[in-house]
C-alpha cells in the first residue's frame, strides 16, 4: 500500500499526525488515544498497513 493512501485513510477516520521522527511518523486517534508508528517508506507492506489501520480503528 502506498504511504499516502494509508495516511489518507487515517485522516478520513479522524486520526492526525502527532510528530515526525527520523524513520517513523507517529499518528494518533483522539477517539481512543491510540498512537501508532507509521514507517516513512513510499511503499508499506500490506500486512503492516492492515495492522496500523486496525490499531487506529480505521479498518
Amino acid at each position: 500500500m502506498k504511504r499516502r493512501d494509508l495516511e489518507k485513510r487515517l485522516r478520513q477516520v479522524g486520526c492526525y499526525l502527532k510528530r515526525e521522527g527520523a524513520s517513523h511518523s507517529l499518528w494518533i486517534n483522539p477517539k481512543n488515544g491510540t498512537i501508532e508508528a507509521v514507517p516513512r517508506h513510499n511503499e508499506i507492506k500490506e500486512a503492516l498497513a492492515k495492522k496500523i489501520l486496525k490499531s487506529l480503528g480505521a479498518d
